[in-house]
């Protein structure tokens, strides 16, 4: 099987071209959407959650069949069309144009396979099994969505912050340091609003732990 190398795109700006109107299409788009970028549709039939990013300007459709060429100037494309001759079309543009490209549901012709994805607030959580199985990669995300260690990144824009400041002070902190000083106690410091006091604690804890011996 591929060994595929785990990536965060910035999407921001960038041209992603999406063949297929269909359901699964809707939920690659709605992904899409979140992530600021210039979406293009191309299918001659659309959902009405499609229809109505369209009529919203959230993205450019266009109600008709795939034509060669349609991933000029793309930076991300992804086929949802469910024919396999067309697949096989679209990868070769794909390749041609150095386009990175996920087919749904066949990893054989995609340079990118999409994760499952759990979030919760800044933090993202991305699983595979590299195609092997998506049916235990949902298995994966949604015990993770019900786990307690989701409660970690609630502590996110604290740690920013954090981390912003050690490098103001000229701080040097070892790795483990920072996992010493990640505590449930900060996490129930925040949810109780006194996210001050966690910071002061957090850096007081780190600036005593780079002075240590």
């Amino acid at each position: 099987m591929t060994s595929y190398y785990p990536v965060f795109l910035d999407l921001k700006g960038r041209s992603c071209v999406v063949i297929g109107g269909g359901l699964i299409a809707e939920g690659k788009i709605k992904s899409l959407i979140e992530h600021d970028c210039s979406i293009t549709v191309i299918s001659p039939e659309a959902t009405s959650a499609i229809r109505k990013w369209a009529n919203q300007d959230k993205i450019t459709w266009h109600e008709r069949v795939y034509q060669e060429g349609d991933l000029k100037g793309a930076f991300v494309a992804i086929a949802a069309t469910n024919i396999t001759e067309v697949n096989r079309v679209i990868a070769q543009e794909a390749e041609s144009k150095k386009v990175l490209l996920n087919v749904v549901d066949y990893p054989p012709l995609c340079t990118f396979i999409a994760p499952s994805v759990v979030k919760r607030g800044q933090v993202t959580f991305a699983i595979s099994t590299g195609g092997a199985s998506p049916a235990l990669a949902r298995k994966l995300r949604e015990t993770l969505e019900e786990s307690d260690l989701l409660d970690y990144a609630e502590l996110a824009p604290l740690l920013s912050k954090a981390r912003s400041e050690v490098k103001t002070r000229g701080l040097q902190v070892p790795p483990d340091r920072w996992q010493q000083y990640i505590t449930t106690d900060l996490i129930d410091m925040v949810r109780k609003g006194r996210e001050v006091e966690a910071l002061e604690l957090l850096l007081s804890g780190l600036a005593t732990a780079e002075e240590a011996p």
